[in-house]
C-alpha cells in the first residue's frame, strides 16, 4: 500500500492532504496554530481522529509523543549523533535511518521494513510517496512518518 503525502502551501499552519495510489484523499493533517511545541492531529475524511502528535518541550533533543485512541503508543525521540540524524521509536521497537533532508529514508524493525519514505521532486509544494510493509499499522507508520517531517522542518526553520 501506498499513500501520498501533499503539503498545503500558504496556509497558517501544518495542513497536509494524504492520498492513496489512485489520487483520492484518504487522510487529513493539521496542525495547531499559536502553541507552543508542534501539535498535529491526523483525520479520516469524516473528520475523526485517528492519531494526535505532540512535541516534548524542555527536552535536549527533539521528542514527540504519538497517542491513538488517546492512548500513548509511541515516543519518537531523535539521537545523539555526530554526522547524521537518527531517530529511536519507543514503544513500538522501530528505528529510522536515511537521508532525512531529501526525504529518502526508511522506517525499520530490526531487519523489517516498516515504511520507505521519498520526495516526489517537481511539484508545487512539498509531496512524498509512503510505501508500506505488508501488515503494518498504516496509523501508527504515517504518524511516525509525520514525526521526521515535523523535525525536518523545524531544522529548516
Amino acid at each position: 500500500m501506498n499513500l501520498y503525502i501533499k503539503q498545503q502551501i500558504f496556509t497558517w499552519g501544518d495542513k497536509f492532504s494524504i492520498y492513496d495510489a489512485n489520487g483520492q484523499e484518504k487522510y487529513f493533517v493539521e496542525g495547531e496554530v499559536f502553541t507552543f511545541g508542534k501539535k498535529l492531529h491526523l483525520y479520516d475524511l469524516n473528520g475523526n481522529e485517528l492519531a494526535y502528535i505532540e512535541q516534548q518541550l524542555f527536552t535536549f533533543l527533539p521528542k514527540y509523543v504519538i497517542y491513538i485512541n488517546g492512548e500513548d503508543i509511541a515516543e519518537v525521540v531523535k539521537e545523539f549523533t555526530f554526522f547524521h540524524p537518527e531517530y529511536t521509536v519507543n514503544g513500538l521497537g522501530w528505528s529510522v535511518h536515511g537521508d532525512f533532508f531529501d526525504h529518502d529514508y526508511d522506517v525499520t524493525h530490526g531487519d523489517e521494513i516498516i515504511a520507505s519514505v521519498s520526495k516526489e521532486w517537481f511539484t508545487w509544494g512539498d509531496a512524498y510517496e509512503i510505501e508500506f510493509g505488508d501488515g503494518v499499522d498504516e496509523i501508527a507508520a504515517l504518524a511516525v512518518v509525520l514525526v521526521i517531517d515535523a523535525c525536518i522542518d523545524a531544522q529548516r526553520d
